[in-house]
């Protein structure tokens, strides 16, 4: 089955095989948040997963999910790493995290597991390292997949999720959700043993960043 709903640019497939449904977005970007977001949710509650790991900057996508969630499983946010943007500044305001902290959602600010030492050394002599070379390489299926993988490593590296446990793991590309995906994260040393399980729904048009 294949629908496409024109007003959001959404289509929905059914893998013949599991019988699960599989959402295309037109277009990536933030318009696409809340069905993201409710679309990770019912995959949480149909298969029974208890972690969920979000990237938000600002938070205001992971309160969102709180709000859909409640209390039903696990929730990590992820943010930017402080000085990101300028030096000695954070992504997140502490408003935000504490709300989100209130609500149990812990807030994980560090370096980004693609990026790092890595990007430095780009910045300061030039050429391509291999965090960077994964993360593009990652790219091919979408800004959000790169970063649905390095944030579920990131909360597992943190102890903020149990290591040998399906996540979902939801991103986006710039701000908003517009990606959610069932993944088994590895520990950074051993990132290769990775496993992307199932896309639960991604932009099938989108942009390399």
């Amino acid at each position: 089955m294949r629908l496409w709903l024109s007003e959001i640019g959404v289509k929905e497939k059914v893998n013949a095989v599991f019988g699960r449904v599989f959402m295309y977005f037109q277009r990536e970007g933030e318009q696409n948040t809340d069905i993201t977001l409710k679309k990770a949710f019912e995959y949480v509650e149909n298969h029974n997963i208890k972690h969920i790991v979000i990237a938000s900057k600002t938070g205001h996508t992971a309160l969102k999910l709180a709000d859909i969630v409640g209390n039903s499983c696990n929730v990590v946010c992820v943010a930017y790493h402080v000085g990101f943007y300028e030096p000695g500044k954070g992504s997140i305001s502490s408003d935000k995290r504490a709300m989100l902290e209130k609500r149990g959602i812990p807030v994980l600010i560090t370096t980004h597991l693609m990026a790092g030492l890595d990007r430095a050394c780009r910045i300061k002599f030039g050429g391509v390292y291999p965090a960077e070379i994964i993360a593009s390489a990652l790219r091919i299926f979408g800004q959000g997949v790169k970063v649905c993988v390095e944030v579920a490593g990131m909360a597992l590296d943190a102890g903020l999720i149990p290591y040998g446990e399906e996540v979902v793991a939801i991103a986006g590309s710039g701000t908003g959700a517009d990606t959610a995906i069932l993944i088994l994260p590895a520990h950074s040393n051993n990132f290769f043993d990775t496993k992307v399980k199932e896309i639960i729904c991604k932009p099938r048009d989108f942009e390399h960043h």
